[in-house]
């Protein structure tokens, strides 16, 4: 198991870190994991392109199959852009992206920082009014981006867990009290009806 978990760390290094899910799994750490199992082929992430594909191909010592273009495209880095004027403040947008690249306040205009924005679209779909767009980049998507990006989803990730985490605590203590309170009240009932 430490075997491939340690394969699995080490593929998950040389993915592009975007968090799109177009291989079919919830990050870059699942399909790596997946890989690293024997569950799943090398050959599932657009963002990485033909380098990622052969760079995999050498680390698993075998051949690079070709790219599964049913995935996506590989291209340049195209980012995701707001038309402000167009903008709800909804937060869906927020909730979506993997890598914590959009910014912005419920019923407030949010905005993309380009620069830690991973190309993912995952904000696109969720959009109510269709004021997002994926533009050209003009630059390129660097390792030091994906080290990155891997530490802001992992931290999401945490956040995110330590949320869930706190609402389950909160719905175990709201139920506990409802149940002290309910054997109260039928404490109360009977002692009431002992009386008369």
């Amino acid at each position: 198991m430490e075997a491939s978990s340690a394969l699995a760390h080490r593929i998950d290094e040389q993915l592009p870190q975007t968090q799109c899910r177009r291989c079919g799994y919830s990050g870059c750490r699942p399909y790596a994991e997946a890989i690293a199992a024997g569950e799943a082929n090398i050959d599932r992430c657009p963002p990485g392109g033909t380098a990622t594909l052969h760079t995999l191909a050498r680390l698993l010592d075998r051949p690079a199959p070709p790219l599964d273009t049913s995935r996506g495209q590989p291209g340049p880095l195209r980012v995701a852009c707001i038309d402000e004027s167009a903008c709800i403040g909804c937060t869906l947008c927020i909730a979506a992206c993997p890598v914590d690249a959009i910014i912005g306040a419920q019923k407030r205009m949010h905005a993309v920082l380009t620069s830690l924005c991973s190309g993912c679209e995952l904000c696109v779909a969720p959009c109510p009014v269709d004021c997002i767009a994926m533009r050209p980049a003009a630059r390129e998507w660097t390792g030091a981006d994906a080290i990155a990006a891997r530490a802001r989803f992992d931290q999401r990730q945490a956040r995110h867990a330590a949320a869930s985490a706190a609402a389950r605590r909160d719905a175990e203590t709201r139920k506990r009290k409802a149940a002290v309170a309910a054997a109260i009240e039928r404490a109360r009932a009977r002692r009431a009806a002992l009386v008369q």
